[in-house]
């Protein structure tokens, strides 16, 4: 039947029902008013202890790419234990929201297991925030790992539970030398850091990973960011970035500049980069348009953007810090305090991000 014709009446039963089911499906868990918890660390993740998998956003339905994340464990010297939901659920390329947060509820309430790492980032963890038990977490810390899409959780977690995660590779990252020591070094040792920089790796005469100083000096303030996108998405929300003292370090993939100029305009209104010590803008692979194709010709190169952006910040500023979407991977320790040196392209992180 065509729906002009259905009378009030049942217009009117159909809204009840249809306010029914959104009371049904409505978030598990309501954040009070409390945020910004005390730091807390978790353990050091040792040899032979069991790790979860989960994919809070994008499935991972290839049984290919889940023997490349698996691979990555067992390099590690872990055992795994895969979410419930990772390879059966109600969707092909997304599970529902509560299984997705299951997967994650499930890994952090196993005391068996000692770190969840995420297969990969894509789209949709942003949808399962309002599901999440944050008073779990925050009773079972536990190294969480992911980036890209997975920026959506480290902000939210770090806010409502106060637990230090990691913004580092995802299991199906591409998984140089450079990166698995980056990633050991951070979650597996429970000494100080120490400084991090790129690798030094060349192209003939030119480095693979350059960095530019775009303002001079030296700043310390708490590890702070992730995804651009990510980040934009959040604001006016409760989960938006809290910058105040912060080292904030911004990353992307294949966003024109126009967009990247956009993202950046939103969070220099909302006062985000007034209230940081320090900005990185990591390497932006396909950040550029293609002058020779392109009709947008009065648009900026990426440099320019960055460049205009924060012309009238006096802190210390780099761009292109191997940060998020790189083959060479920096893992960075959200929420513990960090010395960024931008004429070296450097960060010191003079503490363990584990106990």
């Amino acid at each position: 039947m065509n729906r002009r014709n259905f009378n009030i009446g049942v217009l009117s039963g159909l809204m009840i029902g249809f306010t029914t089911n959104l009371e049904a499906k409505s978030p598990l868990y309501i954040q009070n008013n409390q945020s910004e918890y005390e730091l807390t660390k978790p353990d050091m993740i040792k040899l032979g202890d069991l790790v979860g998998l989960i994919t809070p956003g994008t499935a991972v339905t290839d049984p290919d790419e889940l023997s490349k994340a698996i691979e990555i464990v067992d390099y590690l010297g872990l055992k795994y234990k895969l979410g419930k939901y990772v390879k059966t659920g109600t969707g092909y390329k997304s599970r529902t929201i509560e299984e997705r947060a299951e997967d994650l509820h499930s890994m952090f309430k196993d005391p068996e297991i000692k770190a969840v790492f995420c297969i990969r980032g894509g789209y949709g963890s942003i949808q399962i925030l309002d599901y999440i038990d944050y008073k779990l977490i925050r009773n079972n810390p536990k190294v969480f790992l992911g980036y890209s899409d997975i920026t959506a959780l480290h902000l939210a977690i770090s806010k409502y539970s106060g637990l230090v995660t990691f913004h580092g590779p995802v299991m199906t990252s591409a998984f140089t030398e450079f990166t698995m020591n980056s990633l050991k070094q951070t979650i597996m040792n429970n000494q100080p850091i120490g400084k991090v920089t790129n690798p030094t790796v060349m192209n003939n005469f030119r480095k693979v990973h350059p960095i530019r100083t775009i303002k001079s000096g030296i700043a310390e303030g708490r590890l702070i960011g992730g995804n651009l996108s990510l980040i934009s998405a959040l604001m006016g929300t409760k989960y938006e970035i809290n910058t105040k003292d912060s080292i904030l370090f911004l990353e992307d993939v294949g966003e024109e500049p126009f967009r990247i100029d956009r993202m950046l305009s939103q969070l220099k209104i909302a006062g985000k980069f007034r209230d940081a010590k320090g900005i990185i803008f990591g390497e932006c692979a396909g950040c550029n348009f293609d002058k020779l194709n392109s009709s947008r010709v009065w648009d900026f190169a990426l440099g320019e953007i960055l460049d205009q952006a924060f012309s009238d910040l006096n802190i210390p500023i780099v761009y292109g810090m191997t940060i998020g979407h790189t083959s060479n991977q920096i893992t960075l320790p959200i929420g513990l305090k960090a010395t960024l040196n931008s004429d070296e392209g450097s960060i010191t992180i003079n503490e363990s991000a584990v106990i």
